[in-house]
């Protein structure tokens, strides 16, 4: 079992920054990826931007350029630097693992951007 606790998120103003922080514990040998995806209300859970254990990187198009995922190897931990914030990125933001084939999830972290 992999246990994943979210920090950072809050209230910002259009055009600032946030951090999201993600640390994994328990069983956490080969998680092969590690991420963040968001739900808005009334719309589905979508991906934000996912990090590999081979260090490769992946962005949804909406936050290509404003957004840079990083994490450690092994994976365990995993940060989001979300910059240049809209409202349109107010979320509730969950942070994701996966291990030979086990999806595991964080309790979520809100992202409110003000316009």
């Amino acid at each position: 079992q992999v246990q994943l606790v979210e920090s950072g998120g809050g209230l910002v103003q259009a055009g600032g920054s946030l951090r999201l922080s993600c640390a994994a514990s328990g069983f956490i040998l080969s998680i092969s990826t590690m991420g963040w995806y968001r739900q808005a209300p009334g719309k589905q859970r979508e991906l934000v931007a996912v990090v590999t254990s081979g260090g490769s990187r992946n962005y949804a198009d909406s936050v290509k350029g404003r957004f840079t995922i990083s994490g450690d190897n092994p994976l365990k931990t995993v940060l989001l630097l979300m910059d240049s914030l809209t409202p349109e990125d107010t979320a509730v933001y969950y942070c994701n693992a996966l291990q030979w084939r086990q999806n595991y999830w964080g309790q979520g972290t809100q992202v409110t951007v003000s316009s």
